[in-house]
């Protein structure tokens, strides 16, 4: 066998010398071919490489007419090398025109040839083009002659991916397949349009040495990097560090599981037995694998192709030696970031000016670092279902955050419009931005608060950026999320106190700890619940866990010291656990005042109004609380039974729906009666057309993104708050004739000249 074997070396090497040789890219591609016939004894060798267009073209053969390069091309439905193509699967044949997906090319002279071998030239798991040899006498390929043939595509790969044959492409195909224009979907994070190039989060290992000089030295390095790996793995899982049940584990047990997979294992080293070096083998392997997985259509199949990415990934850079992440200083201008999933601390590290925009693959609205990229206001979209697989770094790439599209090497026209959108955007920002001095006041005079959304400290100068008059809703979970470990009393006091001196004057209401459900600390043991929305979670652990909302409480306490100090419950279900809150902030309140301590000027205690049962309780809700703060985002899905993740009912019901409206209606009449002040801090709050809703109804308090403050302060100031008001009780009186009011409130607009 092992003599068998130095075949395919001899060939590695000599590729490698053509590929070094200052030559034209064809005229390199026509000595490759004829090397590979050469070694493999076979009477022809053709390479076709897959377009922009999704079609196979001739690039290169020995055997066939010469006159048939860059003229012949076949769909990925049409002969047997589309069958190779689209299956990523290789084909060896003793009568190949009794194939019946044989298909005959007159133009190439193939007829007189029997046998045939064809192996996919595979880039991260797609094929990117064929490589055949054919021979005149019906015989049938080693196992050998097979492997060699596979582990030469890999150089043809690479050759592919170098770009080199970009320019040999038949005109008006658009070139090869991996520069070909993409247009992906994904979930709408945060809005904004990005135009960048690819940063990968977890960039590739670039193979600069494909061929190996000594194979059992090549086989020793992968020996000690799968040591290393398992070692590191081993370590993880014994650490005191990591709780004894959940999804972290989970996922480790699974890479110790592949880690030690001797199948796995033994391809790799069969690989180096080829000729490879250790990570080229690492890298071909990995690509034979993901090419069978992402045909697969067994979801948990599919699910095992990410750990074994991960898996494969980890050992490049174990072999190579290079970081597993990109240094967050290393951040290129215009950067798309790219990444199968982050943590929202790894985000808060890159440099935000060179940051246009994050695209993650797993990632959805509510996770961690969806949350922080809002907060930062980088346009973001997740769910980007096998984006990783599809990007090079360094693609022209333009995401939409309000769409969830994504435009990968797009084409100029594509580019120019999105370029356009971009500047008009940011004309209107600058616009916004005029108004930031101004009042928020209508034209018949009457006054809207509008306040922004926080959650850490970078957020704070759009206070002044924006002219915001407060901070409504400060996120205090965040700190939590992008902490390593539980933050202690004096770290999350010198935070608050450290918000409460930027905003001055300004008011600044702190929620209190909104965590589980979504939200789960990676520091903390992970409850499993069948529906963590509906379960322990949020002011619900504080009052289980006291010693988590009291060191919370004591923490805002200390940082108010003769200022004013709001705090808001989350997920208040009744008023019972509203007043076990209160009473645990008295106690707080006394023990400050026994060890003589200064505290806040005056306190407020108030509640977010997300839960629906609180609809049917009002007027002691009103009667307990110092003030409501309404979370329309939750408030909706609870009422409409709708998981907002879950896409196959999340656009089911509008926020305009007539239902939604009446109960907020009940909330803002009672507001007006008892004189209790009642904002609106959900996402409603800053989208225009909803926003002239929530005025018509009686809201005069909102809360929202820095980036949505501009627009809502322009419709303030451009409407005659009477006039909405009396169109939206006309239509609560009447009756609504459909399932949204969207498309009225839109001609309304539209009859009075407000654009957004």
């Amino acid at each position: 066998m092992r003599g068998a074997l130095v075949g395919p070396r001899v060939l590695l090497r000599r590729l490698r010398e053509v590929m070094s040789e200052p030559a034209s890219a064809q005229a390199r591609l026509d000595r490759i071919v004829v090397l590979i016939a050469s070694n493999m004894v076979a009477e022809v060798c053709s390479v076709y490489v897959t377009r922009a267009d999704n079609t196979l073209e001739l690039y290169a053969t020995e055997g066939l007419n010469r006159e048939a390069v860059h003229l012949t091309t076949m769909r990925l439905d049409e002969g047997l090398v589309g069958l190779i193509a689209r299956e990523a699967q290789s084909l060896s044949l003793s009568d190949a025109q009794s194939h019946p997906a044989f298909s005959y090319k007159p133009e190439t002279g193939e007829e007189i040839y029997a046998s045939f071998l064809g192996v996919p030239i595979l880039r991260g798991g797609n094929a990117i083009g064929v490589l055949v040899v054919q021979n005149r006498a019906a015989r049938v390929y080693s196992e050998e002659e097979v492997e060699a043939l596979q582990t030469t595509a890999m150089v043809l790969a690479e050759m592919i991916a170098g770009g080199e044959l970009e320019a040999l492409a038949r005109p008006g195909s658009g070139g090869t397949a991996l520069r070909r224009a993409l247009t992906l979907k994904g979930q709408p994070i945060a809005e904004g349009v990005g135009l960048g190039h690819v940063v990968l989060h977890e960039p590739r290992v670039e193979i600069k040495n494909l061929v190996a000089d000594d194979p059992e030295a090549e086989t020793r390095r992968l020996n000690a990097a799968l040591e290393d790996l398992q070692a590191s793995i081993d370590d993880l899982l014994e650490s005191g560090g990591l709780s004894q049940a959940g999804e972290h584990r989970d996922v480790l047990e699974t890479f110790r599981m592949f880690a030690q997979d001797r199948g796995w294992i033994r391809r790799l080293q069969e690989a180096i037995n080829t000729g490879l070096t250790a990570e080229a083998a690492v890298e071909r392997v990995q690509s034979d694998v993901r090419a069978r997985l992402l045909r697969q259509t067994d979801p948990y199949l599919r699910e095992r192709l990410h750990d074994l990415d991960d898996l494969a990934n980890r050992l490049l850079h174990k072999l190579t030696g290079t970081a597993f992440t990109l240094a967050a200083d290393k951040l290129p201008e215009n950067a798309i970031l790219v990444a199968r999933t982050m943590g929202p601390a790894a985000l808060l590290e890159y440099q935000r000016l060179r940051l246009r925009g994050l695209v993650l693959e797993e990632g959805g609205a509510t996770s961690h670092v969806a949350i922080v990229a809002r907060a930062l206001g980088v346009p973001t979209i997740g769910k980007a279902e096998g984006v990783i697989g599809l990007v090079e770094p360094g693609d022209a790439i333009i995401i939409d955050g309000m769409t969830g599209e994504i435009q990968l090497r797009p084409q100029p026209d594509i580019e120019a419009a999105y370029a356009e959108r971009a500047r008009l955007r940011a004309r209107r920002q600058e616009q916004y931005r005029a108004l930031r001095d101004k009042a928020p006041v209508s034209k018949d005079g009457q006054a809207v608060e509008i306040q922004m959304n926080a959650g850490l400290l970078v957020d704070m100068p759009n206070l002044d950026d924006t002219g915001a008059s407060g901070v409504g809703l400060f996120r205090t979970e965040i700190l939590f999320m992008v902490a390593p470990s539980l933050p202690r009393a004096q770290a999350q006091e010198g935070l608050y106190r450290t918000i409460i001196d930027i905003a001055g004057k300004r008011p600044v209401t702190f929620r209190t700890l909104d965590i589980g459900g979504d939200k789960v600390l990676p520091y903390l043991r992970k409850i499993d619940e069948e529906n963590p929305a509906l379960g322990w979670r949020a002011v619900r652990i504080g009052l289980d866990r006291p010693a988590l909302l009291r060191t919370q409480l004591r923490a805002l306490l200390n940082a108010a010291r003769e200022r004013d100090l709001r705090i808001m419950l989350p997920m208040v279900s009744t008023v019972e656990e509203f007043e076990q809150a209160r009473a645990m902030l008295a106690r707080e309140r006394e023990r400050q005042r026994r060890l003589g301590q200064q505290g806040p000027r005056q306190i407020q205690l108030g509640v977010m109004l997300e839960v629906p049962s609180l609809l049917f309780d009002l007027e002691r809700v009103f009667e307990a609380v110092d003030f409501i703060s309404i979370g329309t985002n939750d408030l909706m899905q609870f009422m409409f039974a709708v998981d907002r993740e879950n896409a196959l009912v999340a656009g089911r019901f509008d926020t305009l729906h007539p239902s939604f409206l009446a109960a907020l209606k009940r909330v803002a009449d009672l507001a007006k009666r008892t004189g209790k002040r009642v904002s609106i801090c959900g996402e409603m709050a800053g989208r225009p057309i909803e926003a002239l809703a929530l005025i018509g109804l009686g809201f005069r308090s909102f809360s929202m993104s820095p980036s949505n403050i501009g627009p809502i302060k322009a419709l303030v100031r451009g409407i005659e708050i009477g006039g909405i008001e009396a169109f939206m009780a006309e239509k609560l009186a009447q009756g609504f004739e459909a399932a949204s009011i969207r498309a009225q409130l839109t001609e309304f607009a539209a009859a009075h000249d407000l654009s957004f």
